[in-house]
């Protein structure tokens, strides 16, 4: 995967430039980044060549905490949290 394709509207490249930009902020941008890649793009490997271009020089920057945290697996399974069989007790 190429950077152009990592990173179709320059978003994360952008929020290297932004001086002061906040954990926070960059959770926005990552999201907005997400959502923008072409469908059946894998978010992990568009992160990875991210972290290459632009993590590794920059490795103190929260878009790179960010990027990183994309990487690592969920602490804990994915759980069912509502619908009929959560308001009767039926789940697990």
């Amino acid at each position: 995967m190429d950077l152009a394709e990592a990173d179709p509207k320059g978003l994360v490249r952008e929020s290297y430039r932004i001086e002061g930009i906040t954990p926070g902020e960059c959770r926005s941008i990552f999201m907005d980044w997400a959502l923008s890649l072409p469908l059946g793009a894998a978010v992990p490997e568009a992160a990875r060549r991210l972290i290459a271009a632009y993590g590794e020089a920059n490795p103190g920057h929260p878009m790179t905490m960010v990027l990183h945290e994309a990487l690592a697996a969920p602490d804990s399974p994915p759980r069912r949290r509502g619908g009929r069989t959560g308001r009767q007790g039926l789940g697990p």
